[in-house]
């Protein structure tokens, strides 16, 4: 299996040796705790945008930070794994920040992408890549999914 899991100064590199030989890479980034179709059909979209997918993966201090105490329910290290795994993403590299900023700043995608509930002027580092030279793409998003949403039947059913 290739190594997809990489440093960000590892991803810094890689980029841009494959920028060279004229690949086009796609940005996303996320916390992807409790891997869902919703999921997988937007990383499947994403990568239709280019050639290489790269999604910045937030860690466990980040996604407690961001979306509570009692979350992640599933640990950094495993959802590197399973998203690693995935046909469309070809790298993935963890962020400690709240946000992407300094990562996209870092590798400077061709296309960043994020889900279409976004608007284009609010998604971080947006201004940062149209600044050199490359898009702000939204993906509609799977109707109805959502970790959240899935968290919550869960705390019903087990009540």
């Amino acid at each position: 299996m290739k190594n997809v899991l990489v440093s960000r100064e590892e991803l810094k590199n890689i980029v841009q040796s494959l920028k060279d030989s004229g690949k086009t890479i796609v940005f996303t980034n996320g916390c992807f705790d409790i891997l869902h179709a919703g999921h997988v059909d937007y990383l499947a979209k994403a990568k239709e945008k280019g050639d290489i997918l790269v999604l910045g993966l937030n860690t466990d201090s980040s996604v407690a930070r961001l979306k509570g105490e009692l979350r992640p329910i599933i640990n950094e290290e495993e959802r590197a794994f399973i998203l690693s795994n995935l046909r469309s993403v070809d790298y993935v590299t963890l962020f400690d920040e709240d946000t992407p900023l300094e990562l996209i700043s870092t590798i400077i995608p061709d296309i960043l992408v994020k889900g279409a509930d976004y608007a284009i002027k609010d998604i971080v580092g947006g201004d940062v890549v149209i600044k050199n030279g490359g898009s702000v793409e939204p993906i509609e998003l799977v109707v109805n999914q959502s970790t959240s949403s899935i968290v919550e039947k869960i705390k019903i059913s087990y009540k």
